[in-house]
């Protein structure tokens, strides 16, 4: 809370002053006329002297009076801070501490919605833990209570069925493995192990990778020139990859058959290089493209999980780009394809791309 100046008022006790003044002057003219002795110096001094006594008095009582009442408010109302309330700034003016109050109503409100949101978020993200571990778990049961029940005499049956299970059981290792990898990412626990590297290399490995999953699609991977030269980077050498090989997972699941993915390199200024990673997929709805880095948050609901993965795949690339202290920023159009594109740091040794003749196809 910030300490505000507060202002001193003496409005209450002029005004109150002045109505008493008038009041015991009234009556003394009257005693004295009375009495037959009217001297107007007398009832100037008992003018003068009765608005002064008035006046300290009540200033005084008044600010005492609501001193504690407003100290009592912020020792019971715990966001509001007492140290910032002392006897000689709190006066018969009211307004700070009404700012103040509204303030606090403000924050709280703020708070509450906040602590709505995360609750919403943590059933949202409970519900869909929950979901993707049990349709991998069930399908691993249904297979073994299968065989338990006689299949397993039945070599053929026997092992495609240890096959399918094997595959249950895979995927639910790749969703253990990124839920790890994403809480000691949010946690802070996990260290970067920056070092240099050539980006184009780690991307030609993830190229190599994913070669046969691109082909069951007839998806090309490729970059969009021919680099002829190292292109060096700063950076977690095996979290780059990992972030790299999620995208591009990413493109391909979400391609369109005959497509291409294509990663281009641009230095983007003296110390960034820009990495973009695109395709002429399916594309996605402008509703969506705020969610995709969500935990578990899925474009297409069915199609996705068909495709297996562990639904985190985004979230990490967030993470990942963010424990770099970098961006990332997605442009799509639904039915034309996306492009996700991130800056990383340019190693020392980094010398000017010059890119050959265009890859694409």
């Amino acid at each position: 809370m910030t300490n505000k100046k507060i202002k001193k008022t003496y409005k209450f006790a002029y005004k109150t002053s002045l109505l008493i003044s008038l009041f015991f002057t009234v009556v003394l003219v009257i005693m004295l006329y009375l009495a037959q002795d009217i001297t107007w110096w007398v009832i100037a001094i008992g003018f003068v002297s009765s608005y002064l006594i008035s006046f300290f008095i009540i200033q005084q009582r008044v600010e005492h009076f609501i001193y504690r009442r407003v100290k009592s408010i912020y020792d019971r109302v715990s966001l509001l801070d007492a140290s910032t309330v002392h006897r000689d700034n709190v006066t018969t003016d009211m307004s700070t501490l009404q700012e103040e109050v509204e303030r606090f109503a403000k924050n709280k409100k703020l708070e509450i919605d906040t602590l709505k949101d995360r609750e919403n978020y943590r059933k949202e993200f409970m519900g869909n833990v929950s979901h993707e571990l049990k349709t991998p778990l069930f399908t691993v049961q249904g297979y073994i209570l299968t065989l338990l029940d006689g299949a397993i005499k039945d070599k053929k049956v026997r092992d495609k069925y240890l096959n399918r299970a094997s595959k249950g059981v895979d995927r639910l290792i790749y969703i253990v493995r990124d839920l790890d990898m994403i809480t000691k990412l949010e946690s802070g626990d996990l260290t970067l192990n920056k070092q240099d590297f050539d980006i184009h290399e780690i991307i030609q490995n993830v190229f190599d990778l994913l070669e046969m999953k691109a082909a069951k699609r007839d998806i090309t991977l490729t970059f969009d020139s021919f680099y002829p030269d190292p292109v060096w980077v700063h950076a977690d050498k095996e979290k780059v990859q990992q972030l790299l090989t999620n995208l591009i997972v990413n493109s391909i699941k979400y391609g369109k058959k005959e497509g291409a993915t294509v990663v281009s390199l641009e230095e983007l200024n003296k110390e960034k290089l820009l990495i973009k990673v695109s395709d002429n997929g399916i594309g996605i709805a402008p509703g969506n493209i705020n969610r995709l880095f969500e935990r578990f948050y899925r474009v297409d609901k069915s199609g996705s999980r068909k495709e297996g993965g562990s639904g985190l795949g985004l979230s990490i690339v967030k993470h990942i780009i963010e424990a770099h202290k970098e961006r990332i920023s997605v442009e799509s159009q639904l039915g034309e394809g996306s492009e996700f594109s991130f800056t990383l740091e340019k190693a020392e040794n980094f010398t000017k791309i010059k890119p050959g003749e265009s890859n694409v196809i």
